[in-house]
């Protein structure tokens, strides 16, 4: 874990044991909390999973459920979530689920638990993933450490032989690795990405199509009343890193090939990662051009009422894989919580 992610355990166990949660959910003016989730899966990550930090157990799943009801927090859905706001008074607090890219691991591991409890959810959905053609590169760059002794990285037309051989040595590759891809321009990152993947034999769409629903998977959370259906673009490009007609058509193109599959119309948007460096003011005003009701990013914070004005940069709490004691899912309810502590979790 890095020094960043115990820093935040550090502040969460002290919040915790000075119960600051209750007190602030009782005097903040946060109506609710957006959270991000991605993986369910019950198996425990292995020494080396830096993309650990994207997945819980289905028994915390269960739990975040269970507890939050216990507090007197609802869970509803995003259009629910918008009347609250609307109108101060009404009905209690509130958490939204909301899971990005349409992981497999989502229909056998969370749906059971989402029907069991009957709680509302959205699902955001790359289509390019669901065609069996998307690149998750961020597992791609994972795996294939994971299997090395050492690998080839070329930057500027120079190959270096980096030493994975431990685990904190492929840890400092992935990050390495990571930040030069997440760096560059799209173009440049696919290219990278399709050479590096080529080199050790990865098969980029089997991986996808191994990870990832189908169409016919998929159906079942789209005839699910519970689930809201969102669009999370095509191909899960950084949309700022797009000229502006690229941006606009990646998010346009995957709301019309949803409501082609389904008949179902996505009024709800994901920014791919969310971050400062993946959107911004030209990516929320694409999104209120093209008609989305709310468009959410992964920058921490609870929801006000003043988020009416912006409901295309909408803040989301990542149920974040390295932090699943139960005790911690106070803290996580806490959206007045998570506006003062945004910079430290950005």
């Amino acid at each position: 874990m890095s020094l960043k992610y115990a820093a935040i355990r550090a502040s969460f166990e002290a919040l915790w044991l000075a119960r600051l949660p209750s007190l602030i959910r009782l005097l903040s003016k946060s109506r609710g909390v957006i959270f991000t989730l991605h993986r369910v899966l019950p198996e425990p990550p292995a020494d080396f999973s830096p993309n650990a930090i994207l997945q819980v157990r289905p028994d915390f799943l269960n739990y975040v459920i269970e507890r939050v009801r216990a507090l007197g927090i609802d869970v509803v859905d995003l259009d629910e979530a918008l009347r609250r706001l609307a109108e101060p008074r009404r009905g209690r607090s509130f958490i939204v689920l909301t899971f990005d890219d349409a992981y497999r691991d989502n229909l056998q591991y969370a749906l059971p638990i989402l029907r069991q409890h009957e709680a509302p959810f959205t699902l955001y959905v790359p289509t390019a993933f669901v065609d069996g053609t998307g690149q998750l590169w961020w597992q791609a760059i994972e795996d294939i450490i994971a299997r090395q002794e050492a690998v080839a990285f070329t930057e500027n037309g120079d190959t270096e032989y980096v030493d994975t051989s431990t685990t904190a040595l492929k840890k400092d590759a992935f990050n390495r690795l990571y930040w030069q891809l997440r760096k560059l321009p799209e173009p440049q990152r696919l290219e990278l990405l399709e050479t590096f993947c080529a080199a050790y034999g990865y098969d980029l769409g089997k991986q996808c199509r191994e990870l990832i629903m189908d169409w016919q998977e998929l159906r079942l959370f789209a005839g699910d009343p519970l689930c809201t259906i969102g669009a999370h673009t095509v191909h899960h490009y950084e949309l700022a890193k797009l000229p502006a007609d690229q941006a606009r058509n990646e998010m346009a193109q995957s709301v019309s090939v949803i409501e082609a599959q389904f008949g179902i119309r996505p009024a709800h948007f994901s920014y791919p990662l969310g971050g400062p460096l993946s959107c911004g003011p030209r990516e929320f005003e694409l999104a209120r051009d093209l008609g989305f009701r709310t468009a959410v990013t992964t920058r921490p914070g609870g929801l006000y009422p003043l988020h009416l004005e912006t409901p295309t940069a909408l803040p989301r709490v990542s149920l974040n894989g390295y932090f699943q004691q139960r005790r911690y899912v106070d803290v996580f309810a806490s959206g007045g919580l998570f506006t003062q502590l945004g910079r430290v979790m950005g």
